[in-house]
Formats: C-alpha cells, structure tokens, sequence
C-alpha cells in the first residue's frame, strides 16, 4: 500500500487527467495518505505540489501544518500563496508568526499589495484573529447585513462606501462586483480601469489616489437591485507590518 500511495503522489505532478485521478484517489484514502504526501512534497513540482494543498484541505488533516508552513519558502508565489489560506483554512496551530513573516517577505520583495499572493496571506491572518479588518461605523451600516448570502454591498451606495473609507484613511486595492440571480451569484465585469499606484509614495497620497479612481469606477459601475460590489481594501498597518 506505501508503494501504491507514494506513487499517487508523484502522479500529482503529471498530465491534469491523471493528476486529478491521484488527488481524489488520495483524498479517498484520507489520513492513511498524508504522511507520504507530507514525505514526498518536497520532490513535487509547482502544480503538484498546489494539488497536494487541496489534499491536504479535503482532508483536513492537522499533521500536514508543518508542512504547509514549509511551502511558505516556496518560489512559486501561487504556492506560497495557497499554503497560506490552507493553513487558515485549517486552523492550524502555530501558523500565525510564519504567515506574518511570508507577508513582510512579501513587501520585502516588492510586492504589489494588490496582488494575490499579500492578498491571500493577509485573508489568511484575519481568519486566524492575526489581523483586524478595519471597518467604518457608515460603511458596516450600509452592509445588507439581514441578507446573510449578500456578496457585497449595493452598487447604489459605492460612492459613499468609497469617501467613508478614504475619509477614514484606508486604501481600496480594488472591487470585485457580482450579480444575484436567485440562489445563484456570479461575477461580472466594471469598467476595468487600468490604475496602478506609486507604492513609494506616502500613505496619505496613496489612499487619495485611490479615492479618486475608486470614484471614477463607481460612477461607470454596473447598477440594478441585485448588483452588489465587494471592495478590498487595507490600512496603513498592511503596508508597514513592522509598525505593528
């Protein structure tokens, strides 16, 4: 049986069809098969390796944290990025201080806030209770919070969600806006302005900057009663993690 399932590992790794086959045969074999994949990880490739993450998730194994954690020092920023939502998925134990060390290695690096990989890792440590996600008294107000499966707010109220965050001095990256149809919501597309900001630039610049393209967006946004936007955004603390 080892031989057996340290073979579906390194299956991981190969064509998409027989990968996937591995990892539902390994989610299958549930605990039996976390330690070889725990064994053989190091020797997978990128797409193996995020594959094993999924395992590890379906399985929910808390043997696989140390591990999990290892990948943080991976190359490839996807897996880096994957590692750390697991182990906030998770809950593992201890993951905390080495996901607050991959993020400043992230702004380290240079990073773009806006990315994924910062952007998950930062999802990562307010799941965890690491991370507080600010949020203004008027903008918590305007959230349909009786409406438990609301994916954001009414694209009626963006422009006065995006001056109450500005006027609070947070940072909006971006917004993701979404169409409810029924019991079903999906994404769709705004604008898509192209805005990219001047990192180096001080805090304050940074959040009117953003205010000003956030605007510009909200006034072209898609609109209807069942069009809500989620914006992303952070303070000043995600930029300057040390200060903490």
């Amino acid at each position: 049986m080892t031989s057996h399932i340290k073979a579906l590992v390194q299956q991981l790794n190969g064509e998409a069809s027989a990968s996937y086959d591995a990892r539902a045969e390994l989610i299958w074999l549930g605990p039996d098969g976390i330690p070889a994949i725990i064994d053989e990880l190091p020797s997978l490739g990128s797409f193996g390796q995020l594959t094993a993450i999924e395992v590890f998730e379906e399985v929910a194994d808390p043997r696989c944290g140390p591990a999990l954690i290892g990948l943080l020092a991976s190359e490839n920023p996807t897996v880096r990025e994957w590692a750390a939502m697991a182990l906030a998925s998770l809950e593992i134990d201890g993951a905390v201080e080495p996901l607050r060390r991959a993020y400043r290695a992230c702004l380290e690096r240079a990073t773009r806030p806006d990315w994924s990989e910062p952007g998950g890792i930062r999802w990562a440590l307010t799941k965890l209770g690491a991370r507080t996600q600010v949020t203004p008294p008027l903008t918590a107000r305007l959230h349909p919070t009786a409406d438990a499966g609301s994916p954001g707010w009414p694209t009626a109220h963006f422009a006065e969600i995006i001056n109450d965050l500005a006027d609070h001095g947070l940072l909006i990256l971006y917004s993701q806006y979404w169409r409810v149809a029924g019991e079903h919501t999906y994404g769709i597309s705004g604008i898509g302005l192209d805005w990219q900001l001047d990192w180096t630039a001080p805090w304050e610049d940074l959040v009117e900057e953003a205010r000003a393209w956030s605007l510009l967006e909200a006034a072209e946004a898609p609109s209807g009663e069942n069009v809500f936007v989620s914006p992303t955004w952070i303070d000043c603390t995600d930029l300057h993690p040390w200060t903490r």
